[in-house]
């Protein structure tokens, strides 16, 4: 990423609009594919939440004062993820990667379906973990050396997802996917994981991830009601 500016992507990285869902309860329950962007091999999101080109950047962060200092924490999850342990699963969650994508709350929480335990609420609870967008829940199952092993985790292509939550009637994260480097503005990389969501309204305390700002401030890139 650069400076108070625009995330900067190499390598023709695919890009589409991605749509949170909601089942008959209202909740958060699958991801639908939309429109696809034609991309060049080197291209610019936009991270300030002003561009009149969204996703795209048009260079409005350098006449709106945007502020992209990055906080976030730097630590490994998994150093710094919170551990839960049921009869079936173990869940690590690191809250501060939170981007309020809320699968996690579907047919019942996350927290109590690996603590109950049993096929159902195992198979729930590892559904709910592989559709959040920013790896900030993982489900784990044991082996047989003693150790664990990722359950359910996604498989992803490299690609961006631009993310319009239906559910909440806003515009969310950059859905960042297959193991693609995030670095710095100052050079230094993230650690490199499956699956980050990106801040793109410009509000995240936790930058450059998102954290559930663009519900607080209503963030709308104009795209929600596209088919």
């Amino acid at each position: 990423m650069t400076e108070n500016g625009p995330y900067e992507v190499e390598g023709g990285i695919p890009l589409s609009r991605q749509f949170i869902e909601t089942n008959e309860e209202g909740d958060s329950w699958e991801w639908r594919e939309g429109e696809s962007f034609k991309v060049r091999s080197t291209y610019r999101l936009c991270r300030c939440g002003g561009s009149s080109t969204k996703p795209f950047c048009d260079a409005t962060h350098e006449r709106n004062g945007f502020d992209g200092t990055e906080t976030a924490d730097r630590t490994p999850y998994l150093e710094q993820a919170e551990v839960f342990e049921g009869p079936d699963l173990t869940l690590t969650d690191a809250p501060p990667l939170c981007a309020s994508a809320r699968f996690c709350d579907a047919k019942g929480s996350i927290w109590q379906l690996v603590q109950e335990g049993g096929p159902e609420a195992s198979a729930l609870a590892v559904r709910a973990a592989g559709h959040c967008p920013s790896g900030r829940l993982i489900t784990w199952t044991p082996t047989s050396d003693g150790q664990a092993e990722p359950a359910g985790e996604p498989e992803f292509e490299p690609s961006i997802g631009v993310v319009e939550d239906l559910g909440k009637g806003v515009s969310g994260p950059l859905w960042v996917r297959g193991r693609i480097p995030v670095v710095s503005a100052d050079g230094t990389p993230y650690e490199v994981r499956n699956r980050v969501a990106l801040c793109r309204c410009g509000a995240s305390e936790n930058k450059p991830f998102c954290d559930g700002s663009h519900i607080t401030i209503g963030f709308d890139d104009g795209e929600l009601n596209q088919p």
